[in-house]
C-alpha cells in the first residue's frame, strides 16, 4: 500500500524541464505505487467508447451544433433546448465526459470575489440540485456537505470576510469561525496555525458522469440530439456579399451538418477545433492532479476544505479524501493528442509533493493514510484564468465555451445558460464582459478581450497562463498586477515616464501609468516564472516590492503619494498620460446614419463639437460610454484628421474596453450593412490630459490658440499646434476640473509632453496616474464602464438619462427598452454613498437600508478633496417596488465591510462640485 508520508519522502527536489520544452508524462521510479483511476462509482467509459460508428445518424442540418460533450457542451445544449432551440446537435468525438470532465474533482464553492460569478455558481447549483432531478427524476450526484475556507493569516481572513459580506447581498449563508469552532466542526483538522475559517454550509460536490448524463437526458427530452463517437474533421466557412465570414457547415467522418452556428466546447482540444475555422483560441493544456486516499475514520460528512495558503484542497469522497491543488511548476501538455479519451497521465510526485505537505499539516491523520489512486489529467487554462466565451467575429456564428481553468463543472450551469442566451439573442443576460473573447475578422484588427498581438503570441499566453495557474489560490487584492507577459504594448511616453518613477499597470497588453514613485524608476522585468523550471528569481525587484506593499485591505503605504497627485490636480494642475485609450474613426457616406443608431446622444452636430454618450444593446444595457467628436476631412496620411468621403466622427474610449467597443460597433455595422468604415488609430496617436485650475494658464503658453471660455468652450475640440506639432485639443475632463486633452501623433508625443511640463514647472505641475484618476473621477461622480456601468445596467438606472436623445424622434439601438423602462419605473438605481469614518473600501461591500440588505457596492475609493470614503452601488426596494429618489433619500444606510457595518450617507448628486462649475472654468 502507498502512503502519503511515503510520497513526501520519495519526492526529492529536481530540476523540471524548461516550460517551452516538451515534457513527457512520467512517474517517479522511487515514488509510491498507486493505480490511476478516478474515484467515481460510475463513469461513462464503461458504457462503451470508440466503436467507430456514431451513436445515431447525423441530421442534414441544425440551428446550432455544439462540439464537445463535457460539462460545458452538455450544459449549453440543455439550456439551448430549454430556451426553445430544438434543432440543436451535440457532437462528441468519443463518449460524453471523455476529455477532461470525467476526471474532475467536481467541487462547487458558492463564494468568489466577483458578483457575476456568484450568480453563475448559484445557477449551476440550482440546476444540479433542483432543476434536473425535478425534470428527469434522476439524481445528478449532488452532495451538499458544505465548504470550509482556511485562513492562516489576517489578510486571508479579511478576504473571506469580504466574500461573506458579498454573500449577504445574494442570500448565500456563510459564517466566520474561530479556530476552536472550526475544530468542533472538523475534529480531524490541525488548528494550531489557524487564524480563522469561513464556513459555507450549502457548498457541495458534483458527479461528472451523473451530471452530464442527466443533462443529456433532459436535453434530449426537449428535442436536442446527442451524437457520440463522431469527431469533427472540418468547419466550412463562407463569406457573405459584404465579405463577412460566417459558419456554413460542420464536417465529420460520417457526414456533414449544415448550420449557421457552431459552439466550441472542446476543452483542451478547443484550440485545434478553432484552427479548423480560422479562429484563434488562446489557451494552453496543463497536467492537473489529485490523489484519492484510503478510508479515513471520522471523515464522513465533513465539509470540503480549501486551504489557499497551502495551495491545497481536500474534497470529501465518501469515507476518504481527494487531495489536490495548484502548484507553481505545473507541467504543460505540449502536444495535445486527438486520440486521448478517458485517459490519465502518470503523476509526477516531485511536482505534486507540495500539496502533500499542506494536506498533512492540515489533516495530520493523512500521514498514516494509504493512497488508493492517482488522478492526473489534462485541463485547459487561459491567460487571465477566466473562461473563453462568446462569438469570435473572425467568423460570425462561431462561439466559444472553453478554457474553464478546471472550473468547468461549477461554472458550467451558469455559463451554459448565458452562452445559450448569447447564441439566441446576440448577447448574454448577465455581464459576461470578463469572459468575452470576441475578435474581429482580420488579425490586423483588435480583439474584444485580448489584442491580436497577444492571442498570436505563444510566449505571452504561456507566461500569463502559468502565472494565473500558480496564483490561483493567492489572495485577490484590489490593486494587484501581473508580472507575466508585460511590456507588450508601450505608448510613446513610456520611457520618459519610467525615468520619472512611473509604476505601471497592465491593461489589455498596454502599460499604463498607475502612480509615480518619488524614489525613482521601477521597471517591469522579464517574467521569472517565480523561480520554477530552473529559472532564477529576480533579486531586488523594485516593481515586485512595490506590488507587495499593495497586498493589503487597508490603505497602502503610498496612499499619501496618490493623495498628493489628486490634490495637486485639484489645486494646481496634473498631467495624465492616457495614450492607451482607443482612438477610432467612424467615416463614410452613412457614418451619420450609423452614429445616430449607435449612440444614445445626438452627435450629429457641427464639426468641432464633442459629445459624451453611451452605446446600448437591444435590452437597453450600457455597452459603452465614450466621447464622440464630429470632424472634417483631412490629409490621407494624417492620423489626426484622415481623409474620407461623407461624414466623420472621432471616438475616444477607455483603453481597457476599447476592443469591446470595436467589436460592438463592428457587429452593428455588419448586421445593418451600412456604407461606412471603422478605422483604428490607437497605436498611431498618443493622448495626454492636462487638468486643474491652472491648466488654462499653462496650456496658453504651449498651444497656438485662444483657450478662453468664449473661444474654446467646454465639450469642443479643434486642431492647433503645440511646440511646433499639430495636435487635436479637446476641452474635456474625466476628473472634474477644467482641462484639455491633447491627441498627438506618436512621433511628437515626447516633444509636446516636455513642452507642457516645462511650462507647468513654475506652476507646480505633477505627473499623475490612473490611481489618481480613479479617486478623482469617483469623487466627481463620473462613471466607469464595467464598474458603475455594465451591459446589464441601463442609463436610467445609472443616472445617465441625460445622454439619451429621448426628446428627439431619432431612433437608436436600445431606445425602445429605455422608453419601456421609463414608463414602467426604475426598480434599481445607482447611488453614491460616503462614510464619515475613513475606512478603505474597494467594492463588493453589502449595502444595508433600514436593517435590510438592498444591494452591494460596485466601486469604491477615497476622495481626498472631500476627505471621505466614496462608494457607488445599485440598490433595490426589498418589497419589489420602484426605487425613486424619494426612496433613496428616505432610508438609513450602512455599508458592511468585512463583517463590520459603517454608517453611510446617500447622495443624489455628486458630493464634489455638484453644480459642475469647475469643469467650465468657474473657480
Amino acid at each position: 500500500m502507498s502512503y502519503v508520508s511515503c510520497a513526501l519522502r520519495a519526492a526529492a527536489p529536481r530540476c523540471l524541464p524548461a516550460p517551452w520544452r516538451s515534457p513527457r508524462p512520467f512517474s517517479s521510479a522511487t515514488g509510491p505505487t498507486a493505480k490511476k483511476s478516478v474515484p467515481y462509482q460510475k463513469t461513462l467509459k464503461e458504457e462503451g467508447s470508440g466503436t467507430g460508428e456514431p451513436s445515431r445518424p447525423l441530421p442534414p442540418s441544425a440551428e446550432v451544433v455544439v462540439v464537445g460533450g463535457g460539462s460545458l457542451g452538455c450544459q449549453t445544449t440543455y439550456h439551448l433546448a430549454k430556451q426553445g432551440v430544438t434543432s440543436v446537435v451535440l457532437l462528441e468525438r468519443d463518449r460524453l465526459t471523455s476529455g477532461t470532465t470525467w476526471h474532475t474533482a467536481g467541487l462547487l464553492w458558492q463564494l468568489r470575489p466577483s458578483d457575476v460569478e456568484v450568480e453563475l455558481l448559484a445557477h449551476t447549483r440550482d440546476v444540479v440540485s433542483r432543476e434536473l432531478p425535478a425534470e428527469t427524476g434522476l439524481h445528478t450526484g449532488w452532495v451538499e456537505n458544505g465548504g470550509l475556507f482556511i485562513a492562516s493569516n489576517k489578510q486571508r481572513l479579511d478576504e473571506y470576510k469580504r466574500l461573506m459580506s458579498l454573500g449577504k447581498a445574494y442570500g448565500v449563508e456563510s459564517y466566520v469561525l474561530t479556530p476552536s469552532q472550526t475544530k468542533d466542526l472538523y475534529p480531524l483538522m490541525n488548528i494550531d496555525d489557524l487564524y480563522g475559517t469561513l464556513y459555507v454550509p450549502k457548498d457541495g460536490t458534483m458527479d461528472p458522469a451523473g451530471t452530464c448524463s442527466t443533462l443529456a437526458r433532459a436535453a434530449t427530452a426537449r428535442g436536442a440530439t446527442i451524437i457520440e463517437n463522431c469527431p469533427v474533421t472540418g468547419i466550412q466557412v463562407r463569406a457573405d456579399n459584404f465579405g463577412v465570414k460566417r459558419v456554413y457547415a460542420v464536417e465529420t467522418a460520417h457526414g456533414t451538418i449544415q448550420t449557421p452556428c457552431v459552439v466550441n466546447c472542446a476543452g483542451v482540444w478547443a484550440r485545434a477545433l478553432g484552427r479548423l475555422a480560422g479562429v484563434h483560441v488562446p489557451l494552453v493544456g496543463m497536467h492537473h492532479a489529485y490523489v484519492v486516499t484510503e478510508r479515513i475514520e471520522g471523515i464522513q460528512n465533513m465539509p470540503n476544505v480549501r486551504d489557499h495558503d497551502a495551495s491545497v484542497y481536500l474534497r470529501l469522497q465518501g469515507d476518504a479524501l481527494s487531495v489536490g491543488g495548484y502548484e507553481s511548476n505545473p507541467i504543460f501538455w505540449e502536444e495535445v493528442s486527438e486520440k486521448f479519451a478517458f485517459g490519465l497521465f502518470d503523476l509526477d510526485w516531485d511536482v505534486f509533493m507540495q500539496h502533500i505537505e499542506g494536506a498533512i499539516n492540515r489533516v495530520p491523520v493523512l500521514e498514516k493514510t494509504g493512497i488508493k489512486s492517482t488522478v492526473c489529467g489534462p485541463e485547459s487554462f487561459t491567460a487571465d484564468h477566466k473562461p473563453l466565451m462568446g462569438e469570435a467575429p473572425e467568423v460570425r456564428g462561431f462561439f466559444l465555451g472553453c478554457g474553464f481553468n478546471s472550473a468547468g463543472m461549477m461554472l458550467g450551469g451558469g455559463c451554459g445558460r448565458e452562452l445559450a442566451h448569447w447564441i439566441i439573442h446576440g448577447r448574454p443576460e448577465k455581464d459576461m464582459y470578463g469572459y468575452d473573447i470576441r475578435q474581429v475578422a482580420s488579425v490586423s484588427l483588435p480583439s474584444r478581450r485580448f489584442h491580436h498581438s497577444l492571442t498570436d503570441n505563444n510566449r505571452w499566453i504561456r507566461e500569463r497562463s502559468h502565472e494565473s495557474y500558480a496564483k490561483n489560490y493567492s489572495v485577490v487584492f484590489p490593486h494587484d498586477e501581473p508580472l507575466a507577459g508585460r511590456n507588450v504594448r508601450k505608448d510613446p511616453l513610456h520611457e520618459e515616464l519610467l525615468r520619472q518613477g512611473c509604476v505601471f499597470q497592465e491593461r489589455h497588453g498596454w502599460e499604463r501609468p498607475g502612480w509615480f514613485n518619488p524614489r525613482g524608476a521601477a521597471p517591469v522585468l522579464d517574467y521569472d516564472y517565480y523561480g520554477a523550471y530552473g529559472q532564477e528569481r529576480h533579486r531586488d525587484y523594485t516593481y515586485n516590492r512595490l506590488l507587495g506593499d499593495e497586498y493589503t485591505f487597508d490603505f497602502p503605504p503610498h496612499h499619501d503619494i496618490i493623495k498628493n497627485e489628486c490634490l495637486t490636480c485639484r489645486n494646481a494642475l496634473a498631467l495624465f498620460d492616457m495614450s492607451y485609450f482607443g482612438k477610432f474613426y467612424l467615416v463614410g457616406p452613412e457614418a451619420t446614419k450609423a452614429a445616430n443608431w449607435l449612440f444614445t446622444a445626438d452627435v450629429s452636430k457641427a464639426p468641432g463639437s464633442t459629445v459624451y454618450t453611451c452605446m446600448l444593446n437591444k435590452r437597453g444595457g450600457v455597452e459603452s460610454d465614450l466621447t464622440v467628436s464630429r470632424i472634417s476631412p483631412g490629409d490621407p496620411a494624417s492620423p489626426l484628421a484622415p481623409a474620407f468621403e461623407g461624414d466623420g466622427y472621432y471616438l475616444a474610449i477607455g483603453g481597457a474596453v476599447a476592443q469591446h467597443n470595436w467589436s460592438h460597433i463592428t457587429a452593428v455595422l455588419q448586421d445593418m450593412k451600412l456604407q461606412c468604415k471603422l478605422l483604428d488609430c490607437s497605436e498611431e496617436l498618443g493622448m495626454m490630459s492636462i487638468q486643474g485650475p491652472l491648466s488654462r494658464v499653462v496650456l496658453q503658453e504651449v498651444l497656438d490658440t485662444d483657450l478662453s471660455n468664449e473661444a474654446f468652450p467646454f465639450s469642443t475640440h479643434k486642431l492647433t499646434t503645440a511646440a511646433g506639432c499639430t495636435v487635436r485639443a479637446m476641452r474635456l475632463s474625466f476628473v472634474g476640473e477644467m482641462g484639455w486633452e491633447l491627441h498627438v501623433p506618436k512621433a511628437d508625443c515626447v516633444k509636446v509632453y516636455q513642452a507642457v511640463m516645462q511650462a507647468g514647472a513654475r506652476h507646480g505641475i505633477t505627473n499623475a496616474g490612473y490611481r489618481a484618476i480613479d479617486s478623482l473621477s469617483i469623487e466627481k461622480g463620473y462613471r466607469h464602464w464595467h464598474a458603475d456601468l455594465r451591459p446589464d445596467d441601463t442609463p436610467l438606472e445609472a443616472g445617465l438619462a441625460f445622454t439619451c436623445k429621448l426628446k428627439s424622434s431619432i431612433p437608436f439601438l436600445g431606445r425602445e427598452a429605455v422608453e419601456a423602462q421609463k414608463a414602467k419605473g426604475i426598480f434599481r438605481r445607482l447611488v453614491c454613498f460616503t462614510t464619515e469614518e475613513k475606512v478603505p473600501m474597494f467594492g463588493l461591500e453589502a449595502v444595508w437600508r433600514d436593517g435590510e440588505v438592498v444591494g452591494h457596492i460596485r466601486r469604491a475609493d477615497f476622495g481626498f478633496a472631500i476627505d471621505k470614503t466614496i462608494a457607488y452601488g445599485y440598490i433595490r426596494d426589498p418589497t419589489g417596488g420602484p426605487v425613486s429618489l424619494d426612496f433613496v433619500k428616505s432610508g438609513s444606510y450602512e455599508l458592511e465591510r468585512m463583517g463590520v457595518t459603517y454608517p453611510a450617507r446617500a447622495h443624489t448628486k455628486s458630493p464634489f462640485d455638484p453644480d459642475n462649475k469647475r469643469v467650465k472654468g468657474f473657480y
